[in-house]
């Protein structure tokens, strides 16, 4: 054990530790945050996807050690003032998920691609989601959710 501080969702929380201890751990069991999830606990599934600075990361790949000095938010911490986070709420108005289970990884992975790219295509979509897994077979509304998000952001621009 040795002390970390990790600055997860524009907090800093100091903690002690093992630096080889994957981020996914600490962020559900020492920070008590019910996003990300553990799916395949290899970083296949997509599951456990956060933003660390401004990038799509399967957190239970990344180890603590890794992750200090860096931002990292979780699907918890997109929200501003309790209001859903535009790409939040395209998933929800979309309704796209049936279990759910793996929506963090879609909504983060769908948040890193739009603020690389504002109007992604089909085929910039499916690249950009190659990795992730829906078992339930939500992709067509994921795309439309993504495409109403990429609408919202055009009209606030």
């Amino acid at each position: 054990m040795s002390a970390a501080s990790l600055k997860v969702n524009g907090r800093v929380h100091k903690m002690d530790v093992d630096p080889k201890c994957p981020l996914l751990y600490v962020l559900r069991d020492n920070l008590e945050l019910n996003n990300p999830r553990f799916g395949c606990g290899v970083g296949q599934c997509g599951a456990c996807t956060v933003l660390v600075d401004n990038h799509a990361v399967r957190s239970c790949q990344l180890t603590v050690a890794n992750a200090i000095g860096k931002e990292i938010i979780t699907l918890e911490g997109l929200e501003t003032a309790g209001k859903p986070h535009p790409v939040q709420a395209a998933f929800i108005a979309e309704q796209t998920f049936q279990c759910g289970y793996c929506l963090n990884g879609w909504v983060m992975t769908s948040k890193a691609l739009l603020d690389k790219n504002p109007s992604p295509s089909d085929a910039e979509m499916r690249s950009a989601f190659e990795s992730l897994v829906c078992r339930c077979g939500s992709h067509v509304g994921i795309f439309a959710a993504v495409r109403r998000a990429s609408q919202s952001a055009k009209r606030s621009a």
